[in-house]
């Protein structure tokens, strides 16, 4: 079983930027990461995944703003996030899949207001 911790959310006027953090609790190297992010009212989506060789995907919707990438030996994944749009308002969910398994964080809010 591993457990996820998501950090760096918060509020943040339009065009700014955050970081958010997932660190697990154990090894990554063999994972898929992906952050997902759930606004009121609507399903939860995915907003970027990279791969164990690094490899980055991204919807039409934040490509160009959101930056994902992962660091194996602090077993952390990283989200950077510009050009914030007050539709990115959402919690923001750290996943990671491998080996049939999924497993979750509890999530971050990221509010973007002015």
């Amino acid at each position: 079983q591993v457990q996820l911790v998501e950090s760096g959310g918060g509020l943040v006027q339009p065009g700014g930027s955050l970081r958010l953090s997932c660190a697990a609790s154990g090894s990554i190297n063999s994972y898929v990461m992906a952050w997902y992010r759930q606004a009121p009212g609507k399903q939860r989506e995915l907003v970027a995944t990279i791969t164990t060789g690094g490899n980055t995907n991204y919807p039409d919707s934040v490509k160009g703003r959101f930056t994902i990438s992962r660091d194996n030996a602090k077993n952390t994944a990283y989200l950077q996030m510009n050009n914030l749009k007050p539709e990115d308002t959402a919690l923001y969910y750290c996943n990671l899949a491998g080996f049939g398994n999924y497993y979750w964080g509890q999530g971050t809010q990221v509010t973007v207001s002015s």
